[in-house]
């Protein structure tokens, strides 16, 4: 600021420098001449804009997919979780069941208090298993299937078609739509 006062002159100098320097050109830059290259370098962004457009459709239908697998095996993983837990289980309700059926009509008076406390306990663990998806399977009749049965014994029964269960030896157990054990049982061979 010393300097401003000192020598108005000189201050006159570089005032007009800057004026100089931003002054205003004559004339504007011309724009392209050549139209044809406009064009041209419009298609090639054009172009270029939808291939960008595609890629980011496919990542975006990937991202999408992979969401839905994720969600997918979440599902499947929560509803088949306790399988290890429930085929432990199911010794638990043959044991049950056993318990139920060894009483006899002759020791029925005796045990009757033993007896329902035990057919309680089967229902309570009955209802678990409903809760979680855990069914019987009701094969007596029907027709052989080695997805689900496992043959113990073949028995001729001329009135039967062949492979036809008669006897179930273990029950078989399905959690939701898969198999939790296989049933052991009896068919019938040669028949119908």
């Amino acid at each position: 600021m010393k300097n401003f006062k000192k020598n108005p002159e000189a201050n006159n100098d570089k005032i007009s420098e800057v004026k100089e320097e931003t002054k205003e050109p004559d004339s504007l830059p011309e724009e392209d001449e050549n139209p044809i290259d406009n064009s041209e370098e419009i298609q090639k962004l054009q172009e270029e804009n939808a291939r960008l457009k595609n890629e980011f459709l496919r990542a975006y239908a990937d991202a999408e997919n992979t969401k839905k697998r994720c969600a997918q095996e979440i599902e499947k993983n929560s509803k088949y979780a306790i399988s290890s837990f429930a085929k432990e289980l199911l010794g638990v309700a043959d044991n049950l069941h056993r318990a139920i059926n060894s009483v006899s009509d002759s020791h029925a008076p005796e045990c009757e208090t033993l007896l329902k406390g035990v057919e309680m306990t089967e229902a309570e663990l009955t209802k678990v298993f409903n809760k979680f998806g855990i069914q019987k399977m009701d094969i007596i009749g029907t027709h052989f299937d080695p997805n689900y049965h496992q043959v113990i014994q073949e028995i001729e029964d001329k009135d039967k078609p062949a492979g036809t269960i008669v006897t179930e030896l273990q029950t078989g157990y399905m959690i939701n739509d898969r198999i939790l054990r296989e049933a052991m049982v009896v068919v019938t061979k040669g028949g119908k």
